[in-house]
């Protein structure tokens, strides 16, 4: 009797035992209160996401160190930061210094023979930013009204866009042509001059006429301005660059544009020759018309294109205005 109490007794422990000996299934308990599900995997992959530009609500260029500044620089990202970079000097272009000759690109657009003349004209942040293009009418840059620029490119866009009479010049430029780096906060990249440029070929023969010009009897006013070049080839002009820091010598290159609205309809209108820049090398003996996009320069004309002696009002045969196309490259 004793014995099969015992028996009975060890089976019963051995039962409630069983959860512990290993290869009995475990039954699952409920989770406790407060418990949570376990997490999902977290590097799972997401689309990414552009951040929105934003330039700070306060001046970052304020103690800025002018040599670390250029040491390690890249073009202003926008109108508010070209805006800061103006207030103390500081250029918002591409920082190369061109050469004495424009540099075309080498897909310009042509139809029926002659080059294409870009029609678009896109602006941003009210008329303050604009957007340049290439031949493809792709978007290359942008040029921020009041910025500083040095490059032929980029100052020929920005007279397209906003020059004028009374309109406005990129901000390093002092319209007096006896301004000093040493005495202007753009110290090296300091460009001067900004006068009128009356055009009159029967002054100044070797020139060619430039479209509708007044000092030739036409309806449109013509400036000049500088362009700094890092030397020039042209006879009896100082080879040395533009801008030493401390010294200018002007050379022979510069921007001749007129930017008129005509019809005072509040739109300057390329299609109705209110809009004309171009670049001359060599003093007004020649000239090249920029297009309205990076690259975009027509074909040469003027004096020295025509076999003329330079300079010479007696030995001069200069050639006339190369027309060209109208056309939006922009279009779709």
């Amino acid at each position: 009797m004793k014995l099969r109490l015992l028996a009975l007794i060890l089976a019963l422990l051995l039962l409630l035992s069983a959860c512990d000996i290993p290869g009995l299934p475990i039954v699952p308990t409920e989770p406790t209160i407060g418990a949570t599900e376990p997490a999902g995997p977290t590097d799972a992959p997401t689309e990414p996401t552009e951040p929105a530009h934003q330039c700070p609500d306060q001046d970052p260029y304020r103690d800025v160190d002018k040599t670390a500044f250029y040491a390690d620089y890249s073009p202003a990202c926008c109108y508010t930061n070209a805006s800061y970079r103006s207030r103390h000097g500081l250029l918002s272009g591409i920082l190369e210094v061109p050469g004495q000759y424009a540099q075309e690109a080498e897909d310009r657009p042509v139809e029926n023979g002659k080059y294409v003349r870009n029609t678009a004209a896109h602006y941003a942040d009210d008329g303050n930013t604009y957007i340049v293009c290439d031949g493809r009418g792709e978007e290359v840059l942008r040029i921020y009204k009041g910025g500083g620029y040095i490059t032929l490119e980029e100052v020929a866009a920005y007279m397209y866009a906003f020059g004028g009479a009374s309109g406005s010049l990129p901000a390093n430029y002092d319209s007096k042509k006896s301004a000093k780096p040493s005495s202007s906060i753009w110290g090296e990249y300091l460009r001067v001059n900004h006068s009128y440029f009356s055009g009159d070929t029967s002054r100044y023969p070797y020139e060619p006429e430039l479209p509708d010009i007044s000092g030739c009897g036409g309806s449109l006013s013509y400036y000049e301005l500088d362009i700094g070049t890092t030397g020039t080839t042209t006879p009896g002009y100082s080879p040395s660059p533009y801008n030493t820091g401390t010294k200018i010598t002007r050379g022979a290159a510069r921007i001749v544009y007129a930017r008129q609205d005509k019809d005072r309809n509040g739109i300057f209108e390329a299609e109705k020759g209110e809009i004309y820049v171009f670049y001359t090398h060599n003093h007004y003996n020649d000239f090249r018309e920029y297009l309205n996009y990076y690259g975009g320069w027509g074909e040469m004309f003027g004096n020295v294109t025509g076999g003329g002696e330079y300079s010479s009002n007696t030995g001069c045969n200069p050639t006339p205005y190369v027309e060209t196309v109208y056309a939006d490259l922009t279009a779709a």
